[in-house]
């Protein structure tokens, strides 16, 4: 029945060559245009692991306390302190721009200058209060030295304020939504403005005299997509190198054209389909179509290296497409059904980032299936070849003899032993390596950008200036009504607090607790044995009665009390510290009237991330070998088939968790993808080469036939042996397999030089897992087949 649906396939394909071509070219202009509509898509929530017991929490409570995603601005002096006029000027200025940003959430906007940054202070009637710099401020020298007092008082100190006076920062919150139009924030828009006070400021006649750093989400995803619109720069180079490398091997212009012309053809189809199903393209999933292209272009070398053979035997263009695409479309469709189902498995990861990424590479490699199985042998059919180029293949060809007899050795069981042990001891090397890879971030700074970007020498430098930088985590302490006022509440969460504070990795912790013992003490003159909570319910009260809910410590009825937590950095253990410690805390002391509850902030959101992708990341592996294992079964009907197909690749996704571990890449969001695509897409080899050497090692396809190269490939007059069979499978389609690989390679390659870490982290990966999975096809999934299988003609092999 699967020979009578490919024969009805063919009828219609081949027979309506003119229709087929017209389509896509009709198609493709529309996809074109379509295409051309494409906008860059990013967003805060998409990188939510929403569904997520933490972001539940963060989501509950955004409206109240504000979310993560946060944005700091420094200004710092260039030598000596902040307490100068032109300083004063300045940050009253950018105060105003920030304020002014469309997506602000302007409740949030903190800095000297914003009315709830205030002090409180003990005077002889009681409690005075004010805002840090006074309504009627004027920057001279009592103005300033009476800002200074009001700094001191206000604890503002390391948090709006550097330790040693050094710059100060204004702080704001972006919102999801633009609440001037309604629409969700364009974030790159947003990260433009703050660059813009940026540039304006360091022109400006004052402004120039300091210096000026940007920290924050919004700023992050602004500088991603600077690197990533430079991406297309890599995509020049690696066409160009993809289109030499498939003329070295085609040795043919037009054959070259029509590859690269297909492979566009799928991009073009991808993008396209983006706009009409209503995404854009994130920054974190820009390389996708890079990927798809090489993906085409590799898969286009099979099929016009078969075309190519027939023709060298005799046939016609027509007759040689048709037979191309009948040998081709099972083993080209299973091998791109896995591509797909390498991308389709990690939309199991409940963060939408990276399940639009999967249905970004999803929708490409579908194209794929028919630009390259459809499209591809159609327009071979009309390319003729001269006896010249034929010679020149064939002289080629003659040059490799000795090549494809060296590999076909590792069929022999002697030889065969001796890469199985090798195999082995990668294989033990790559499951002891593999086993301490860390999940998160292993590096201080955003490991998006690379160290010595910009935004990380911002980030470094508001860190060693500040006690708090933009790296928070905030507990939600859930009490009884009033609970600010119950002195068995208050002490429960001054313990928490003293806790974290004396925990590995936390920079600082601010919490109503100690706000309130450092205001009861200022109700007795400031000697510090006042400094605790008083547990006399008015004292209690009257402590922190002058805590506004502005300050984002409690709500108004105090049934919720947050804990901002200021970690050092965000990298892995230091989260796995903070949350092991805040869940020992709550099995520990938490009771009835107090719940402590993970977690709002950029570390928290990290959290939860983290913890997301720790929970697929097995489930994630077994889907796609199951699915990569059915569809081999499927195909060759065979155990031990399947098993010389999957093993390979079992060995190098370990080497890849171990190369990730040696290289210190920890598993996140951007790179948890990448095993499960190097395993969809390095299954491509095995199957090229194990369905070839099935149908010689069965005797379904005939042990007399030209291969791609136009010479006699195996000629035996009985008996072959398990060699011989490999080494004609090699001749036929080794050349493809290798050249694939190299091409995928290629492609991904050129990531490595890009200005974004994480895209060079997965070219780096993605790189090794398809050279040495193209390595596993050629060299172990021959000595597998060696000891696993048998030439029914001769048993003894």
């Amino acid at each position: 029945m699967r020979f009578s649906v490919i024969s009805k396939l063919e009828h219609l394909i081949f027979g309506n060559r003119r229709w087929v071509i017209g389509i896509f070219v009709i198609m493709t202009l529309f996809m074109a245009y379509r295409a051309s509509l494409l906008r860059i898509d990013a967003g805060f929530t998409k990188h939510l692991p929403l569904k997520h017991e933490y972001m539940k929490t963060y989501v509950q409570y955004q409206q109240e306390f504000g979310g993560a995603n946060r944005v700091v601005i420094a200004i710092m002096t260039k030598g000596g302190e902040i307490f100068t006029p032109a300083f004063f000027d300045v940050l009253r200025r950018v105060t105003d721009e920030v304020f002014f940003i469309p997506g602000i959430d302007r409740t949030q906007v903190k800095s000297l200058f914003t009315p709830n940054v205030r002090f409180t202070e003990v005077v002889e009637d009681g409690i005075a209060g004010g805002n840090v710099v006074p309504a009627d401020f004027r920057p001279d020298p009592e103005g300033l030295a009476k800002v200074r007092e009001n700094v001191l008082k206000s604890g503002t100190v390391g948090r709006l304020v550097a330790n040693d006076f050094s710059g100060a920062v204004v702080s704001a919150q972006f919102l999801e939504f633009d609440p001037n139009t309604g629409e969700r924030l364009n974030y790159i828009h947003a990260a433009d403005q703050l660059e813009k006070i940026r540039e304006k400021f360091s022109r400006d006649s004052l402004g120039k005299n300091f210096e000026y750093h940007i920290i924050g989400f919004t700023k992050v995803m602004g500088d991603i997509a600077d690197g990533a619109t430079r991406v297309v720069l890599f995509f020049g180079v690696a066409f160009i190198i993809t289109a030499v490398l498939v003329y070295i091997y085609s040795q043919s212009y037009v054959l070259t054209i029509i590859s690269l012309a297909c492979s566009l053809c799928a991009v073009i189809w991808q993008l396209g389909l983006l706009t009409l199903l209503g995404f854009g393209i994130d920054p974190m999933s820009i390389l996708v179509p890079f990927l798809v292209f090489a993906i085409g272009v590799s898969h286009s070398v099979q099929m016009f290296s078969g075309v190519r053979a027939e023709m060298f035997k005799g046939a016609e263009s027509m007759d040689a497409a048709q037979a191309s695409f009948r040998r081709l479309i099972v083993p080209g469709g299973i091998a791109l059904a896995s591509d797909t189902i390498g991308f389709v498995t990690i939309l199991l990861i409940d963060v939408r980032i990276i399940q639009e990424m999967a249905i970004t590479a999803s929708l490409g490699v579908a194209v794929i299936i028919f630009t390259n199985l459809f499209l591809l042998p159609v327009l071979l059919s009309y390319v003729k070849f001269s006896d010249s180029y034929k010679q020149k293949i064939v002289h080629r060809a003659q040059g490799l003899e000795h090549f494809w007899d060296f590999l076909s050795r590792v069929s022999e069981r002697r030889n065969a032993l001796i890469v199985l042990g090798v195999s082995f001891c990668l294989l033990a090397v790559g499951a002891w390596k593999a086993a301490d890879i860390k999940i998160g971030d292993l590096h201080r700074g955003v490991p998006e950008l690379r160290a010595d970007s910009r935004y990380n020498k911002d980030s470094a430098i508001i860190t060693n200036r500040f006690s708090v930088g933009v790296d928070t985590i905030s507990v939600i302490v859930e009490t009884i009504p009033e609970g600010c006022i119950d002195y068995e509440v208050m002490r429960t969460i001054d313990r928490f607090e003293w806790h974290m504070k004396n925990v590995e990795g936390v920079q600082s912790v601010i919490a109503l607790p100690g706000i309130a013992k450092v205001i009861n003490a200022g109700w007795n003159e400031g000697s510090l044995k006042w400094r605790v909570l008083s547990r006399n319910q008015s004292v209690l009260a009257q402590a922190v009665a002058y805590v506004p809910t502005s300050s984002g410590l409690m709500n108004p009825d105090c049934t919720v009390m947050p804990v901002l937590i200021f970690t050092s950095d965000h990298k892995a253990e230091t989260i796995a510290k903070i949350v092991s410690e805040v869940k020992g805390f709550q099995k520990k002391y938490g009771w009835k009237k107090v719940r402590f509850r993970l977690a709002t902030g950029n570390v928290g959101v990290m959290a939860a991330t983290n913890e997301e992708v720790q929970a697929a990341q097995f489930p994630i592996i077994m889907y796609v070998f199951s699915a990569v294992i059915a569809l081999c079964w499927i195909t060759f009907r065979s155990l031990r088939g399947t098993l010389c197909v999957i093993i390979p690749l079992g060995i190098v996704s370990l080497l890849a968790y171990a190369l990730m571990t040696v290289l210190e890449i920890g598993l996140k969001v951007s790179t948890l993808p990448v095993v499960a695509l190097g395993v969809g897409i390095g299954v491509d080899y095995g199957i090229y080469i194990f369905s070839r050497f099935r149908g010689l090692f069965s005797g379904e396809e005939p042990m007399e036939e030209f291969g791609p190269d136009g010479c006699m490939v195996c000629s035996f007059e009985k008996n072959p042996t398990l060699q011989e069979v490999y080494k004609c499978t090699l001749r036929i389609t080794g050349s493809g397999v290798i050249f694939t690989g190299i091409t995928l390679a290629t492609g991904v390659a050129t990531w490595i030089f890009s200005p974004l870490k994480f895209q060079a982290d997965m070219g780096i990966l993605l790189t090794f897992m398809f050279l040495v999975n193209m390595m596993g096809a050629i060299l172990l999934l021959p000595a597998l087949a060696s000891w696993l299988m048998r030439l029914r003609n001769n048993p003894e092999n």
